[in-house]
């Protein structure tokens, strides 16, 4: 019978911790860049990733900020010489470990556990990036910010007195290239925002002090934590 309450992350963590080193990596670090020929896929055992995309023009897009108990996989799997579709930078000091290509996808093609595992995560990295795509389209660059806020909430929210923090530090550049548009914009809505007392900003991190206005502003479907995420 599968184990089909097995994560994709704890088995592969469990079978090539046996044989492959923990690496510690610094804040800063980049894994790979986009395009460059597949070699590993990664399992991020503490600390933060982020991946993205560089456009023609140099503007920086973030896809996605992955923290530990994640898979990194960023190429078209059973591809010959297949390229990352992104890049990955660490963004705190990080602990991976680095498995193979060719040693991962011939676990999950003899591993029925794996397989089954595997096509989960799958589906779910498609839920997510089928959501972010239907705010974007949907509710346009300002939308697009209330969104990302209301992710941010989900993955790193605290709740306090103020309303919810969001524990992670963000520059309004980084925010800006989670949402895909410019820092100005993404100032100028913020600053509307702080006026109506929505938010509030303090040694970069993010207070939502009114996130009922932010659901109705993009007509929120309240979806689960795991497929609403910055993840």
């Amino acid at each position: 019978m599968l184990r089909s309450s097995f994560s994709i992350y704890s088995l592969l963590n469990q079978f090539f911790q046996k044989t492959e080193q923990i690496q510690k990596v610094k804040a800063g670090t980049v894994l790979f860049q986009e395009k460059d020929s597949v070699e590993y896929v990664y399992l991020l055992l503490s600390g933060t990733v982020a991946l993205g995309r560089v456009h023609m023009r140099g503007k920086d897009f973030i896809l996605k900020i992955l923290n530990s108990g994640e898979l990194i996989v960023e190429y078209q799997l059973f591809k010959h010489n297949p390229h990352y579709q992104a890049y990955a930078k660490t963004l705190a000091d990080s602990e991976i470990l680095a498995i193979k290509k060719e040693q991962f996808e011939a676990f999950i093609k003899t591993d029925p556990d794996a397989m089954n595992a595997f096509v989960s995560w799958l589906s779910t990295g498609y839920l997510k990036a089928q959501m972010k795509c239907q705010d974007l389209i949907m509710n346009g660059k300002k939308g697009g910010l209330y969104s990302i806020l209301i992710r941010l909430s989900n993955t790193y929210g605290v709740k306090t007195e103020d309303g919810i923090l969001i524990d992670f530090p963000l520059t309004h550049q980084e925010l800006a290239n989670l949402t895909y548009g410019t820092r100005e914009v993404i100032q100028r809505a913020l600053k509307e925002l702080r006026e109506k007392e929505i938010i509030s900003y303090d040694q970069q991190k993010f207070t939502i002090k009114n996130i009922s206005y932010l659901k109705e502003e993009v007509d929120c479907q309240n979806c689960a934590h795991e497929i609403c995420g910055v993840n």
